[in-house]
């Protein structure tokens, strides 16, 4: 059974960093794509980032590119996401998800089968 466990959010000043970690277990992933998706109050999932565990390719939300770097530890099972120069509107919950298969949008989260319970993100002004 797959499991996603994030940790890493919190309280930040605008303009700040925060980094958020995934750990990944209860399979090999070394075909999956794995996502970061955050989701504000009264506003719908939106995608963040993705990467592809066999290749380390990467893809961004327009949003986020130039200041938020995702990458992946195999040795640990871990992905993270490092978020530099955050701003108020970065505040919500973030969730990791899991997609074993690697074809496709990795924006569309309907895609994903497996995502964690979310970690909180607050950007102060």
């Amino acid at each position: 059974q797959v499991q996603l466990v994030e940790s890493g959010g919190g309280l930040v000043q605008a303009g700040g960093s925060l980094r958020l970690s995934c750990a990944a277990s209860g399979r090999t992933f070394s075909s999956y794509v794995m996502g970061w998706f955050r989701q504000a109050p009264g506003k719908e999932r939106r995608f963040v980032a993705a990467i592809r565990w066999s290749d380390s390719s990467t893809y961004y939300a327009d949003s986020v590119k130039g200041r938020f770097t995702i990458s992946r530890d195999n040795a640990k099972n871990t992905v993270y996401l490092q978020m530099n120069s955050l701003k108020p509107e970065d505040t919500a919950v973030y969730y990791c998800a899991a997609d074993p298969d690697p074809r496709g949008l990795v924006q569309l989260s309907h895609k994903y089968d497996y995502w964690g319970q979310g970690t909180q993100v607050t950007v102060s002004s």
